[in-house]
């Protein structure tokens, strides 16, 4: 699905669709093909009246891979792209899984005492910490902490509402992650994903294995 040649968009419409996420679906499928910017999603993402740039537009961004189930392209994808150049490959929308529940007001305030108002998230068995309020040293943008299911929504769909043990407070960031982890249709692991999440190491790691796995010497 990636584009044969590279070709920038030039598109200075001004969308006025009433959400951020909503805008730069717009924008996505007006451009399918086309490689956009950071500065141009930025641009789209503003408040078409009061002009003022949203915190969180990298998280609808996601949330159009993760939740719409579109194909954006980045430099992790396709390597003619460079950081922060992006690309719509298809209108074409993956399927997604079924609708979420989400856990009661009482069980969200028994999460978030029991998380400490921070990102649950472990990686090599570190929490992420990162605080509610804060902003994140990465993407920017303020942090916000969502309830995440513990086993995966595509796994099992029907969380207790009620106990908290089943729900985990994550921020945007890992939010995202754990979503391109499993996918959301199927509910198998996204190998993929995963590999383009991991450090150089690992990936040096995972392709040891493979050339081992498959007879080859690496």
């Amino acid at each position: 699905m990636i584009p044969l040649e590279k070709i920038y968009s030039s598109d200075e419409t001004v969308y006025t669709q009433s959400s951020v996420r909503k805008r730069l679906e717009a924008f996505f499928v007006a451009n399918v093909g086309l490689v956009v910017t950071r500065e141009q999603i930025i641009r789209v993402a503003r408040d078409p009246v009061t002009g003022k740039e949203p915190e969180n537009w990298h998280q609808r961004l996601s949330e159009l891979r993760t939740d719409a189930g579109y194909t954006i392209l980045s430099n992790r994808d396709w390597s003619a792209l460079t950081p922060q150049e992006y690309c719509l490959a298809s209108i074409e929308q993956r399927a997604t899984a079924a609708k979420r529940v989400r856990p009661s007001k009482a069980t969200w305030n028994t999460v978030l005492e029991r998380a400490g108002h921070a990102c649950e998230w472990k990686e090599d068995g570190l929490p992420c910490k990162r605080e509610e309020g804060a902003i994140d040293p990465i993407g920017g943008g303020t942090v916000k902490l969502t309830p995440d299911h513990v086993t995966p929504h595509s796994v099992d769909p029907n969380s207790d509402p009620n106990n908290p043990e089943q729900w985990q407070a994550l921020c945007g960031r890992h939010q995202v992650m754990k979503k391109n982890f499993w996918d959301g249709a199927t509910g198998k692991v996204n190998v993929i994903a995963i590999l383009q999440a991991a450090g150089l190491e690992q990936k040096r790691e995972a392709f040891s294995f493979l050339t081992q796995f498959f007879g080859k010497k690496p």
